[in-house]
């Protein structure tokens, strides 16, 4: 998610933020309830890592609103209009800012594939770093994660600074990867949160998180925390962290309720 600025001091890691010595995560931020760990804690335990046979190819099925066909970025925008981002090669690539969808959502399955290009530099949260924001707000980490050690709460499909992955299925950098979320919004009655934001991220066939809830909305060196006040549908946003991400296959099903009539 945020960019880290490191400097080196008799060969440990410093930042005036309290980067941790090692260069993975920090010990000055808040402690997560129900864990011992710190947001972005360096020492917490790395995810198991796995081998997968890599991205997992979904086709649109008939009901889905396709985001990104690789022809053009017409459902998407940015904050001052248009998107900056380029498609290249029949994948969207981030350069510019933020962009997001032009449609707002609530529950949804989306799927989407992305990968970090070849023979750039990545170091920790540098070099190979976006996110999914679900409603624009409950980010799903991306990152180039395989031989690529950072904070686990900031690692490759986690919810950043919430909850790490529970096995690292990162592909090999140079390599697509698939996610598979589905993603339940919070539920607010009588204006107080009744039920938190859900989601189940499923990377390269692999499950890595199952109905796992977020503490509220995604920060950075922060403990997540609800509003008072909740909207019932946002944008879906992928965010641009300085890096070349690219993106394909790009689509979402509104989830709805059974026994509608069509």
């Amino acid at each position: 998610m945020k960019k880290q600025t490191l400097a080196v001091l008799g060969g440990a890691f410093i930042t005036a933020g309290g980067l941790h010595a090692q260069g993975l995560g920090y010990q000055d931020t808040p402690i997560i309830p129900g864990t011992k760990y710190h947001v972005h804690d360096g020492e917490r335990p790395q995810p198991r890592i796995i081998d997968t046979a890599g991205a997992v190819v979904v086709k649109p099925p008939s009901d889905a609103k396709v985001l990104f066909d690789g022809s053009n970025l017409d459902a998407w925008a940015s904050r001052k209009g248009e998107p900056t981002w380029e498609i290249r090669d029949g994948a969207m690539v981030a350069k510019g800012s933020d962009i997001f969808t032009k449609e707002e959502f609530g529950a949804v399955q989306l799927h989407f594939e992305w990968k970090i290009p070849a023979g750039r530099k990545v170091s920790g949260q540098g070099g190979g770093n976006s996110g999914c924001f679900l409603m624009g707000k409950y980010e799903v980490q991306i990152l180039q994660s395989h031989g690529n050690k950072t904070y686990p709460d900031g690692q490759a499909a986690a919810l950043y600074g919430i909850q790490p992955p529970i096995v690292n299925a990162t592909s090999p950098q140079g390599e697509w990867n698939s996610y598979d979320i589905t993603f339940e919004p919070p539920v607010y009655e009588d204006g107080k949160l009744k039920t938190p934001a859900m989601v189940t991220v499923i990377h390269n066939g692999i499950m890595v998180q199952h109905r796992e809830a977020y503490s509220g909305p995604s920060g950075h060196k922060t403990l997540a925390s609800y509003p008072a006040e909740h909207p019932a549908t946002g944008p879906i946003r992928l965010q641009f962290h300085g890096d070349p991400v690219e993106f394909r296959n790009f689509w979402v099903r509104p989830l709805g309720v059974r026994d509608q009539e069509e």
